[in-house]
């Protein structure tokens, strides 16, 4: 299992000096899997440059699975090229949604006056898988969903492929339970094991104070359940938008010095643009 990131900033992307290293494209993650299978996790704002390297690639066929709906993960779909080439298959996953939910948001957002090419417009073939509440395969690889703690829902992915596992819980609040939202105990056990763990850290603790609901945890709150689950690396990942890379790199360091303190051995970093995994 191959793993990229395309964009790992929270909420809105960002640009400049400070934002170099660890980058500030939104939410876009891609597998491809020993079968060959191409996986994309959400339509950030990353996803242009992703869609980008599949057309150099010459690559047209492709898995699109969605966390939730908010802005900073479907405001790159409208830029993905791949949309506009007749030789591009794209299949679609429902879940968390169901029914036309879908859809309904992917046409919204290139409706007037929001953007000027229509979802009529797009020339690839689309289609679209229901909303699968239990795991289901795409190739080589097993998908186990899970609800995650945020305003309005969403999904949280377990990917396992020959005994490896990748899991994926951003936007996910571990200090409060959303209407809908399971308890840390739930994701405490689906994070189990796994080699990888990437996770939502956008706030510092003393942040968290003023901003508990909103949907997001603190970086303690995911290393706590890193260490627990005895993960093999934890990726803090939903960065703030206004977090520099100097006071990312202090957080990491931070947590590492808890890590070290507690004598484990679990890696951890801040997910960065273009990282890539290989298991």
């Amino acid at each position: 299992m191959y793993i990229k990131c395309w964009g790992s900033r929270g909420s809105i992307p960002v640009s400049g000096t400070d934002y170099i290293k660890y980058g500030g494209d939104t939410t876009c993650i891609e597998i491809r899997t020993r079968s060959d299978d191409i996986i994309i996790i959400d339509a950030g704002t990353g996803i242009r440059r992703l869609g980008n390297r599949l057309m150099d690639e010459n690559r047209y066929k492709y898995n699109l699975i969605f966390t939730h709906a908010h802005w900073d993960h479907v405001m790159g779909f409208p830029f993905f090229k791949p949309l506009y080439s007749e030789q591009v298959e794209l299949m679609l996953y429902r879940c968390p949604f169901h029914r036309k939910f879908v859809e309904t948001i992917l046409s919204k957002l290139m409706a007037p006056p929001y953007f000027p090419v229509r979802y009529s417009e797009i020339k690839a073939k689309m289609e679209y898988q229901g909303a699968f509440t239990t795991e289901f395969e795409i190739g080589s690889v097993t998908v186990t969903p899970i609800q995650l703690n945020h305003p309005d829902n969403g999904s949280g992915y377990k990917f396992t492929e020959d005994g490896k596992s990748f899991v994926f819980l951003t936007d996910n609040e571990l200090g409060f339970v959303h209407p809908g939202g399971l308890s840390y105990k739930d994701y405490l056990e689906f994070s189990a094991g796994a080699d990888l763990l990437i996770h939502d850290a956008e706030y510092t603790l003393e942040e968290y104070g003023s901003t508990m609901r909103w949907g997001h945890s603190a970086f303690t709150h995911a290393l706590d359940l890193a260490l627990k689950a005895g993960v093999g690396q934890l990726g803090l990942f939903h960065l703030n938008q206004e977090r520099a890379d100097r006071q990312m790199d202090e957080i990491v360091e931070t947590c590492r010095q808890s890590i070290t303190e507690k004598g484990n051995k679990l890696e951890c970093f801040a997910v960065a643009c273009d990282m890539i995994f290989n298991f």
